[in-house]
């Protein structure tokens, strides 16, 4: 119904229609009901022969499985989704070609979005819809005995990205399309991803993500697009035409393999691309090494070469670790910058002047970073530019997005490391340095000298280790700052940070460089796509379905917040996707939850400043609060459903234990017959896009509890607020703007402010401690939970100052928290205004789409214009 309604609106309204269909079970068997299907569509066919019609819908998905799988008829939903993807990707390419083409034509500036992660999720939903063909190959899929659902449940996530890094670029991808903005995303064909979680006995095991092992349909391989990328090795100072040249000659060289992925805009003809490199040997198999017997030696080459895009950010605790993430980000960052160079050549020759007004380039974190010092190697050592010829054009053609101020993320390569692995940039890096600390000398000469020493000491690119005094680092943070033209953070409270502290001492010299893009998400995938009942309510509510691309237009709903028939209609379709939730935690845990509780969601990835700790902490004391109370008690009590999801990396041992002691307390809670019918908390393991386009429309409240200043954005919140989701949070973060946009007094917050946090760690150890936080401490060191001796440093890392100090300070927040869930219980009781809260919370969501943030990054960053094919 949601489909038909959602299809007759957007017929209204003149747009492609805006969500899958949802089809009917089908009585007859599938064999029988896909030789009909086919019968009939080829009699359909037979009678255009010759015409301009194509190949109908269940004749070409019935092909693609005949000649390319060498199936025939009584097909699973895996088959059926083949077929169809197959078909699908025809039309893709179709498009991909004639937006390449007139791209061709017109030469525009072209922005490209370097990034280690692109957690792209499932494809053929999102592709089917931006293409505007759901209902033809809905209904395709319907007259042969198949779900579009269903069928497409059966494609495996893409394991190209692990968390919101990735995921906003997927985002910006699409957005980027949809306004026609010429552009691309490079990146890693990772053949194994990050890990699959999986539970063992309550503890985190990771297995091999072999998400490619029955190919991937919605890729091309260009045997035509390949680079070489070198590693380690010697560099040396000739003379050529009287010239002095600098020549590094690599130790070990990859090719890098070039995979297209297109990426459809909505509503538009432009398809983009995202572009990733897979690491290939120069040689494929030495036979002289194995003809003499060694086997191993024979295939060392292809070994060495598979790593680099095997797993994406493999364990950098090892000095073995940390040389091969090093390789990783050079060995994508360099064959990109080859590539753009490449193609630059082909229309303009060696004209680099005008490279910044043909291409620009954003960095997406540090882990690109280390094309500052590549693209001047391209241009000098290469191209043959002049030094400071060449430093003009690098500075204008890149630009840094900050993402975090957590210390690991703000990379730092031991120079020694870098040396080996990349000599030559290893030199180019002491170059830019010390041209930037001798013009820093001469910009801070009214300083005396001890203090301008320290100043410039402060800001060099390369500096001392502090916790090694031995040891010399290079700051990538640092590096791209002095490199690039612009450089941002993602949300106002984290763009405060970088230019207050982060990156200060740069901010005061160059304040125009800094700017503010706050993050933002899809609305096609993240409301239209998978929530397509609550898109067919507010479609048909708005009167037109141009919310899509214009978020803006939610605010009409507010109109109807507090309406009591349009709160009914609004509760309907939250409940089926609560029933829809409940049916994936009885398919992974075999327990029935409680429909009408509250569905309270933590889904992000496992780390000590997103403060999952506290949210357990937080269950445990309502768990023994329950305990106490009476049955007639109980029953006025709040009953919840607690879902928490994400990975821990394997090396963070500290994220582990929180995993396992979620799953130890959801044991005992579970299980409890006092409690069960009101309290449940799972964890649902390898959480990834699809398990969250499953969650997030069912969630009713969720969990942003970070450290105030620790989060540089989120987007997850966004996701939830757009899905109609209540939020509780800290001031952190987009928190805070999300809070503007939907009325701070419908948001539970609590919790210190970012501006008082230095202080209070200061100040921690003198901290007097809730009665209530030491009763979970004892609770949990007793062995209340099992695992006692594995959970002793969760336990000592927020409560033994001699051990932990809290740095992310769960027990100040701790009461307020409390304090907050009490609030939200009161509210949940009010259904009618708890429903008026979440309707203004999908009213009040129009800013955080992906199309505002890559419009602003368009104007004011990249100056990239749009341009359009012809349909």
């Amino acid at each position: 119904m949601a489909y038909r309604q959602l299809q007759q609106s957007n017929r209204v309204a003149g747009a492609p229609t805006a969500s899958r269909q949802i089809a009917p079970r089908v009585a007859t068997g599938r064999r029988a009901l896909h030789v009909a299907a086919v019968a009939e569509a080829e009699k359909t066919a037979a009678t255009t022969r010759g015409g301009a019609a194509s190949v109908p819908a269940p004749v070409d998905i019935a092909n693609k499985l005949r000649y390319l799988f060498g199936r025939n008829g009584d097909y699973t939903n895996a088959d059926a989704y083949h077929g169809t993807a197959w078909s699908v990707r025809e039309k893709l390419i179709d498009s991909f070609n004639k937006t390449h083409e007139h791209w061709r034509k017109e030469d525009p500036k072209f922005i490209y979005y370097l990034s280690a992660e692109f957690l792209m999720g499932r494809s053929l939903t999102n592709t089917v819809y931006n293409l505007g063909l759901q209902g033809e190959y809905a209904d395709a899929l319907n007259q042969m005995g198949y779900e579009m659902e269903k069928v497409a449940d059966a494609e495996r996530d893409a394991a190209l990205g692990n968390g919101g890094l990735g995921r906003l670029a997927a985002c910006f991808l699409d957005s980027m399309a949809t306004l026609d903005l010429p552009g691309w995303g490079y990146g890693i064909r990772y053949k194994y991803g990050m890990f699959k979680q999986a539970l063992k006995n309550g503890y985190q095991i990771e297995q091999p993500d072999i998400w490619l092992t029955s190919g991937n349909p919605w890729e091309v391989r260009r045997d035509d697009v390949k680079f070489e990328v070198g590693f380690g090795g010697r560099v040396e100072r000739r003379k050529v035409n009287g010239k002095e040249v600098t020549v590094w000659t690599p130790s070990e060289k990859v090719i890098a393999q070039a995979y297209d992925n297109p990426i459809p805009g909505f509503d538009t003809p432009t398809t983009s691309n995202l572009r990733l490199w897979d690491a290939m040997p120069l040689t494929e198999f030495d036979l002289g090494a194995f003809n003499a017997g060694d086997y191993d030696r024979a295939m060392l080459d292809r070994e060495r070469a598979e790593a680099i895009s095997a797993v994406l950010y493999p364990n950098d605790s090892t000095p073995e670790g940390k040389e091969l993430r090093l390789k990783q980000q050079y060995f994508f960052v360099c064959a990109s910058l080859q590539d753009v160079l490449s193609r630059f050549k082909a229309v303009h020759g060696t004209a680099f002047e005008s490279l910044p007004d043909k291409a620009c380039f954003q960095l997406n974190d540090t882990h690109p970073t280390i094309a500052v010092a590549e693209l001047m190697r391209l241009l000098v050592d290469v191209e043959g530019l002049d030094w400071d010829q060449a430093w003009t054009i690098t500075t204008k053609c890149l630009n840094y997005t900050n993402h975090t101020v957590m210390p690991e993320a703000l990379e730092k390569w031991p120079v020694k490391v870098m040396a080996k692995m990349l000599p030559r940039h290893m030199e180019i890096i002491e170059v830019i340095n010390e041209g930037w600390t001798r013009w820093l000398a001469g910009h801070l000469g009214d300083l005396k000298s001890e203090e301008r020493a320290k100043r410039i000491a402060a800001m060099s690119i390369i500096h001392e280790n502090p916790w090694n005094k031995e040891e010399m680092l290079v700051n990538m943070a640092y590096l791209a700052v002095v490199g690039s033209s612009a450089v941002n953070g993602v949300a106002a409270i984290h763009s405060n940070i970088v230019k207050d502290e982060i990156l200060n001492d740069f901010y005061q010299i160059f304040p125009s460089k800094f700017q503010n893009k706050t993050n933002g998400v899809t609305p096609r995938r993240w409301l239209a796509w998978c929530n397509p009942e609550l898109a067919a309510l507010i479609t048909d509510t708005l009167g037109t379905s141009e919310w899509i691309n214009d978020t803006e237009k939610l605010a009409g709903l507010r109109a109807y917040a507090s309406d009591k028939s349009f709160q009914a209609k609004w509760s309907a379709v939250k409940k089926a996707k609560k029933a829809k939730l409940a049916a994936l935690i009885k398919k992974i845990h075999g327990d029935d939850v409680n429909q009408e509780a509250l569905f309270d969601i933590q889904i992000k990835r496992i780390h000590e400043y997103k403060r999952q700790y506290l949210n357990v902490l937080s269950i445990i004391w309502r768990y023994k609060q329950l305990k106490k109370m009476s049955p007639e008690e109980r029953r006025k009590a709040v009953p919840r459903v607690c879902v928490i999801g994400g990975k821990a990396a394997s090396a963070y041992d500290m994220a582990k234990r929180i995993i396992r002691l979620v799953t130890a307390v959801g044991d005992v809670i579970n299980r409890d017959p006092d409690t069960k019918d009101l309290l449940r908390l799972y964890f649902l393991p390898d959480y990834n896009v699809s398990l969250a386009e499953t969650i997030i429309p069912a969630a009713e409240l969720s969990q942003h509890i970070s450290t105030a200043g620790t989060e540089a954005s989120g987007t997850s919140n966004m996701k939830f607020q757009m899905n109609g989701c209540l939020i509780i949070g800290t001031w952190d973060g987009a928190n805070i703007e999300i809070a503007e946009e939907t009325g701070v007094d419908n948001v539970f917050v609590f919790g210190v402010r970012a501006e008082e946090i230095n202080q209070l760690r200061k100040e921690r150890k003198n901290f007097k401690t809730d009665p209530r936080w030491d009763e979970l401490m004892r609770d949990i060191e007793g062995g209340m939970f099992g695992d006692k001796d594995y959970f002793k440093p969760l336990v000592d890392s927020v409560n033994n100052m001699k051990v932990g100090n809290d740095w992310f300070l769960l027990a100040n927040d701790f009461a307020a928290y409390l304090e907050a869930q009490e609030e939200v219980d009161a509210c949940y009781k009010d259904q009618a205004e708890w429903l008026r809260r979440s309707i203004m919370y999908t009213a009040g969501s129009g800013k955080f789409s992906s199309d505002r943030t890559i419009r602003e990054y368009a104007e004011d960053i990249w100056h990239v214009k749009p341009s359009r094919p012809s349909a």
